[in-house]
């Protein structure tokens, strides 16, 4: 009996947290079922009280594609290498989509839930993650669409769908390197809020979505792929549609959304000592 109640005992230790250090991924784990809990309350406050209910994570992609490839498609002339341009859109789209919300919702996650923050502790990490993986439903739902474009124009895939595994994880981590660092600076300056507005809406025009990245110049690009979103929905591209490995996009966009994600969380852990006080 006193073997069993010792068992039960747990040592607390409550220690201040360093200025400096790394996101405690073991205490994460710990609050594992709240991580859970969390993620399917935003699946279910995304897709309740409305008709179309989780119908909109395929419904809102299509009425981009269609748009796009109206007017850049049929109207504009735009052209995607001999594949045909709902394709090289509907690929893009639905990569892009998961990104850009994953993006705005986790950049701002913090500010916004601001009152439950100063009630109990939680590590704060899980509202960034929280957006992150919860997103992935409606991603793996537009998938759907994306699969029956490919059947529609039979497309045969290549070998270079074995790609699709890391491409998927990059797809995961450069969004949330970008809200890490994000979601810290909102603590305190609550203009980065409203400058996400703005971003976001052109940020759009700053990746291969609506044209193809052939259009860019050979003396641009070099300055185009920086931004690691680029080198994600090329690759997705590729990978899908059989077309070359740009490995240079892909390769700038492992190295960038890598340090983004480490720096990133480094900082997140320092402003995370005062998130209750300035927010």
């Amino acid at each position: 009996m006193v073997n069993r109640q010792e068992r039960a005992l747990r040592e607390i230790i409550i220690e201040p947290v360093a200025q400096w250090g790394f996101i405690d991924l073991r205490e994460l784990y710990d609050y594992r079922d709240l991580v859970f809990f969390m993620i399917w309350r935003s699946i279910k406050v995304a897709y309740a009280q409305s008709i179309g209910g989780i119908a909109w994570a395929i419904i809102q992609p299509a009425v981009q594609i269609l748009v796009f490839s109206l007017v850049f498609g049929s109207l504009l002339g735009v052209q995607a290498e001999g594949i045909p341009y709902p394709l090289i859109t509907t690929v893009a789209v639905i990569v892009w989509s998961y990104m850009s919300s994953s993006l705005s919702s986790a950049s701002g996650s913090l500010v916004t839930n601001a009152g439950m923050l100063a009630k109990i502790y939680f590590p704060r990490i899980i509202f960034l993650v929280t957006p992150a993986v919860g997103g992935l439903l409606g991603f793996a739902i537009s998938m759907g669409l994306m699969i029956t474009v490919l059947v529609y124009y039979q497309v045969t895939l290549t070998l270079q769908i074995l790609y699709l595994p890391g491409l998927l994880l990059l797809m995961f981590i450069a969004p949330l390197g970008f809200s890490l660092w994000l979601a810290s600076l909102a603590i305190r300056f609550r203009d980065v809020r409203i400058v996400m507005t703005y971003f976001m809406r052109l940020l759009i025009y700053a990746v291969p979505v609506m044209y193809p990245s052939s259009y860019i110049s050979d003396e641009i690009r070099p300055f185009y792929i920086i931004n690691p979103f680029v080198g994600i929905i090329e690759g997705f591209q590729s990978c899908i549609l059989g077309l070359p490995m740009m490995w240079d996009s892909l390769l700038v966009s492992i190295v960038v959304s890598t340090i983004l994600l480490l720096t990133g969380a480094v900082y997140f852990r320092r402003m995370e000592r005062v998130i209750v006080d300035v927010i």
